[in-house]
């Protein structure tokens, strides 16, 4: 292939040529422009291909699987991290994994059964003004609340009880609720159920059970202690508090509501075909954004979903 040069120096050299058509015959001026013509255009393709070869050739070629690589200047890519939601989350999944319950996502769509039925909220029943949410146009419901697959997981794991076994299973999950939003309040948060049946369950076992997930969770002793409270599909049900941890501050003169939790009604077992005369459970449910909010000393909830990368790098 010729050179740039050289094709411009072929090109000004063509275009003396057509100085000649004056003295060409008339009758032949036309054949012999239009031979011109012919070799003007091949020539300017010609230098058009020369001169997109050379500045190829000016480029040095890069791998573009390799960001940082040696000696290239392309731009450093910003690696993302995990949400710390989900962070917290996984660890709290982890510590009950460990002991011995099983694990089953919520639903982030459900139906009026689910929601209300199977917990024992009777149609009109008052306490379904508590837990206010969002419908979708075919009737459809974003749970308000896990305990939305309490009813799943008892049939689900009922074949356990008739071995003579347990049910125990716990369920994050992601919740809606038609909230006013503040600093303290969102429409959008995550939760933790969880399920323990047995024939001979008693509240002490979930006292004790709650105790030792709290005191895993922050890495010290602490005590606890309840104050009534009132959901439907427990009875007795009770707000389950601790004392404040060191590590946020603590001196055994403060306490935190964590969680309600409380002895599965006996309805809510009928419902899922489990006679509650031989078989006794206790359910709970507590917020993850809560846990982080304390564990890190936040102050405003929203920056969970607000999508501030100011925010997630701090994590």
């Amino acid at each position: 292939m010729l050179s740039v040069e050289e094709i411009k120096g072929k090109l000004k050299a063509l275009n003396a040529e057509y100085a000649k058509i004056k003295d060409i015959p008339v009758e032949d001026r036309k054949a012999f422009g239009q031979e011109l013509n012919k070799k003007r255009e091949a020539l300017q393709a010609e230098l058009q291909q020369a001169m997109d070869s050379a500045e190829s050739e000016n480029i040095a070629p890069i791998d573009i699987t390799a960001p940082s690589a040696p000696n290239q200047d392309i731009p450093t890519i910003p690696r993302g991290s995990r949400h710390p939601l989900m962070t917290e989350l996984d660890r709290v999944v982890d510590i009950y994994s460990r002991m011995g319950f099983d694990v089953m996502e919520a639903q982030q769509l459900d139906d009026e059964f689910h929601m209300f039925e199977s917990l024992n909220f009777p149609e009109g029943h008052p306490a379904r003004d508590g837990y206010d949410t969002f419908r979708t146009a075919e009737g459809f419901i974003p749970p308000a609340h896990t305990s939305t697959m309490q009813h799943r997981a008892l049939k689900k794991y009922k074949k356990n009880l008739e071995s003579g076994g347990r049910i125990a299973v716990v369920i994050p999950g992601r919740v809606f609720r038609n909230e006013d939003v503040d600093a303290t309040h969102e429409h959008t948060f995550y939760q933790c159920e969880g399920i323990f049946v047995s024939r001979g369950t008693t509240m002490g076992q979930m006292m004790g059970l709650l105790k030792n997930f709290f005191e895993t969770y922050y890495g010290q002793n602490l005590n606890i202690k309840t104050q009534p409270g009132y959901f439907p599909f427990t009875e007795p049900s009770v707000e389950l508090l601790i004392e404040k941890p060191k590590s946020l501050g603590g001196k055994g003169d403060g306490w935190l509501e964590m969680l309600g939790c409380g002895m599965i009604h006996p309805n809510v077992l009928k419902m899922a075909g489990i006679d509650p005369d031989v078989y006794k459970g206790f359910a709970w449910g507590g917020g993850i954004d809560r846990l982080v909010m304390l564990k890190y000393g936040l102050t405003d909830v929203r920056n969970f979903e607000s999508g501030k990368l100011e925010f997630l790098k701090e994590f």
